[in-house]
């Protein structure tokens, strides 16, 4: 599940933002960026894909993105939400407005969905936080089980978050990398993040999507597995619906 704020491609508009300040250097938590490397052939990403557990898809029914907590908590309590947090350490040229939380502006320099320069402005569609794992795929593949509090925990953990352009990422929904991948320039570090966080929750995959996973990742050499991100419950302070 990605949140549901739009974007457009756009060319790069330098700005002076009253009231703000820049910071050209990404802050935050790890995430899924840095995923390569580790052993010849298919690396730790395929070994890791290769042991998910594989079940059906449970129904949709009870879903709701309130099942995961309100939007964007700041369970790492940093005093920033969890959206400013991935921004500032996805966006280069960062601008805030109030202090060092609140993104006003920011360029995603290359799109890891389609290699495009996207310029983000608060308060208009530019881009959107993804969920690597969508909210709603997670909740058919054991989340519907959990406790509140790691379902919490899996909406606002870096590693499966990612800034991305709105366009191509409405077009992936709430698929798994059985029916949506993006292109091949991004695809072993994509394919390798989904696959760092349901290993990380004990989340499981279809037949058709691990065979996907399987698919992709055997073409990326020495592709590593992603670590890092939240710990998998949320402070106690945190409830959901």
């Amino acid at each position: 599940m990605r949140l549901r704020g739009g974007a457009a491609i756009a060319a790069l508009v330098m700005l002076s933002v009253a009231g703000c300040k820049t910071d050209t250097t990404g802050t935050g938590d790890s995430g899924p960026e840095a995923t390569t490397g580790g052993n010849s052939g298919g690396g730790a990403a395929l070994t890791a894909a290769e042991s998910l557990t594989v079940k059906g898809r449970a129904p949709k029914t009870g879903y709701s993105r309130e099942r995961f907590g309100t939007a964007w908590a700041d369970t790492d309590s940093n005093s920033c939400d969890t959206r400013d947090d991935i921004l500032k350490r996805d966006l280069k040229q960062v601008k805030f407005t109030g202090g060092d939380c609140k993104v006003s502006y920011g360029v995603l320099a290359s799109d890891p969905y389609s290699g495009k320069e996207v310029v983000y402005k608060r308060g208009a569609s530019l881009v959107d936080i993804d969920h690597l794992v969508a909210l709603s795929d997670a909740w058919q593949k054991g989340a519907k089980y959990w406790d509140a509090s790691k379902r919490i925990a899996l909406a606002n953990d870096p590693l499966n978050l990612l800034t991305v352009g709105a366009s191509p990422n409405r077009s992936k929904g709430d698929g798994d990398t059985a029916t949506w991948v993006p292109p091949k320039a991004y695809r072993c570090t994509y394919v390798a993040a989904q696959v760092a966080v349901k290993k990380k929750y004990g989340l499981w995959v279809t037949s058709a999507e691990k065979a996907a996973m399987v698919k992709v990742l055997s073409t990326c050499s020495g592709q590593a597995l992603p670590t890092g991100g939240n710990p998998t419950n949320a402070p106690a302070r945190f409830h959901a619906n």
